[in-house]
């Protein structure tokens, strides 16, 4: 029989998670002037503010770049410096520092946040107008980088910032900092942690060193914020206190919603809501928005589903006009439902644009990369891209990527380091919770931990939802008890059944009474 873990070997295995961790506090955070250009940017946005020289801010339509926005501009009106800010349009603009948005900028000076690694174009346009780019992202470098004033990357290889996986909002941050001190300012540069730590965590960033440090004081900040916006979503929902699964859960898409649906802009003015009726206001109509792609989410992913092939390492699916903003959840929810990388593809006028998802440790931007003799664009990362072909070359595509993809070994695909092992079921109760919440948040490089659960009876078996698409069960060995769901079942279950369960252990919060709840990922 296999050995049951202890809650001492569940200690000792997450503890080892952070043994090479150099940044634990936030006073050894690396300087600013350890990014490259970082001075050069900073003496030049110096000098802008100085002269009254036309400043813009160019943002992105995610929550990493909506944060970003909020943090540059919030700095530049508190200290009194009037800027230009446009986050583009999913829709009407795509993504990124394009040449219609260039155009519509009147500036001397325009930062990107969040973006701007890939606007070739754009970059050779300011400089034959004179105007001075400067660019602050952290996405993957590509083979032809821009001819800006300024590039703060931490990707970049000549670039002594000794942590280059951090989000967007991390670099804006940083370009804050250097400011700051160049302007001989006071400024409360942790008052902007609440909204760093939703940054980092939404954009999938790795939860150890640096970014562990500051999602976990963020999430402290973010319960003692004074913030109208997060007043008002823990009035809205009911919420006592807001934490890492509020985030990824609530905050997060909440945030994504604007931009994915109509328009990043009503996100933006949210979080920079300066009273609490404004912020329940605006909150109201994001809610709303959210709520639309709720139904639109379901509605392509059932489309999704035909397009899935049991013979094949990767799952590529499209349709006419599916809704861009959605495609990439569609993807993410391929990508866990199948362990498989997915690509899902929205088609119009002509041209599929797709958003695309890894698993396990496979490189989808690296996979979507080896075919760019057939592209119109691409860019992104390891676990997530974004794609642009033409219609007439995506069967093509497909055949191609299913061929790349034949090699990859099934090890590969179900890379995980979240599954500790198998546990007692007398040990799932308080002080493993306290254990588990110790070593939070959960996330990238610090995943939340799975356990094994084998042959245990099922006494009770409950349909939930509006269309009875949750299970809760009553599971017993012996005289412990626990209580598990599992959201979205594919197996069928019955009381009477000894089953054997993937799960993660969550908190349950009734009425005071704090349980275990057992959240199922995999009925083995």
């Amino acid at each position: 029989m296999t050995k049951r873990l202890s809650k001492e070997d569940i200690r000792e295995i997450l503890l080892n998670r952070f043994a090479n961790d150099e940044c634990t506090k936030l006073e050894s955070l690396p300087s600013p002037q350890s990014f490259k250009d970082m001075d050069k940017a900073t003496q030049r946005i110096a000098e802008a503010i100085a002269n009254d020289e036309k400043i813009a801010i160019a943002g992105d339509y995610d929550v990493d770049g909506v944060v970003s926005s909020v943090i540059l501009s919030t700095f530049f009106d508190d200290i009194g410096v009037e800027y230009e800010l446009i986050i583009p349009n999913r829709f009407s603009d795509g993504y990124g520092l394009s040449m219609g948005i260039v155009k519509r900028l009147d500036a001397k000076v325009i930062i990107t946040v969040d973006n701007g690694i890939s606007a070739v174009e754009p970059a050779i346009y300011c400089k034959d107008k004179g105007i001075d780019l400067i660019i602050t992202d952290h996405h993957s470098i590509p083979s032809q980088i821009p001819q800006a004033y300024a590039i703060i990357n931490p990707k970049q290889e000549d670039c002594k910032f000794p942590n280059c996986e951090i989000c967007g909002a991390q670099v804006a941050w940083y370009l804050v900092a250097s400011l700051k001190k160049a302007l001989n300012v006071k400024y409360d540069l942790s008052s902007f942690l609440e909204l760093l730590c939703i940054a980092i965590m939404a954009d999938m960033m790795e939860l150890v060193d640096m970014n562990r440090v500051m999602v976990k004081k963020g999430i402290q900040a973010l319960n003692r914020s004074k913030r109208p916006a997060f007043e008002a979503i823990k009035r809205y929902f009911d919420k006592n206190s807001l934490q890492s699964d509020e985030i990824s859960f609530l905050i997060a898409p909440l945030i994504n919603s604007s931009g994915r649906m109509e328009d990043a802009k009503f996100s933006y003015n949210f979080l920079k809501s300066s009273s609490l009726e404004e912020a329940m206001e605006r909150l109201e109509y994001i809610v709303n928005l959210n709520n639309s792609r709720k139904d639109e989410e379901k509605r392509l992913f059932d489309n999704s589903l035909q397009h899935v092939k049991e013979d094949e390492n990767i799952i590529i699916a499209w349709g006419e006009e599916w809704h861009e903003g959605i495609v990439g959840i569609v993807a993410s929810r391929l990508s866990k439902r199948f362990k498989r990388p997915a690509i899902v593809f929205s088609i119009n006028g002509g041209k599929a644009k797709g958003s695309a998802r890894g698993v396990g440790d496979i490189d989808i931007l690296s996979l979507i990369q080896n075919q760019k003799d057939i592209l119109l664009g691409f860019g992104g990362h390891k676990g997530a891209a974004g794609v642009l072909l033409k219609e007439e070359n995506l069967e093509i595509f497909k055949a191609r990527m299913y061929e790349a993809a034949k090699n990859i070994e099934s090890s590969r695909l179900k890379a995980s380091t979240d599954i500790l092992g198998e546990i007692d079921p007398a040990s799932i109760d308080f002080e493993l919770l306290e254990i588990l919440e110790e070593f939070e948040p959960y996330g990238q490089k610090n995943p939340k931990p799975s356990f094994i659960l084998r042959n245990i009876s099922v006494k009770v078996d409950k349909k939930l939802g509006k269309d009875k698409n949750h299970l809760k069960l009553i599971l017993q060995e012996g005289t412990s008890t626990l209580e598990a769901i599992f959201f979205n079942f594919d197996k069928q279950v019955e009381r009477g059944d000894k089953i054997d369960i993937l799960f993660t252990v969550s908190k349950n919060d009734y009425r005071g009474l704090v349980t275990p709840q057992l959240i199922v990922q995999e009925i083995l």
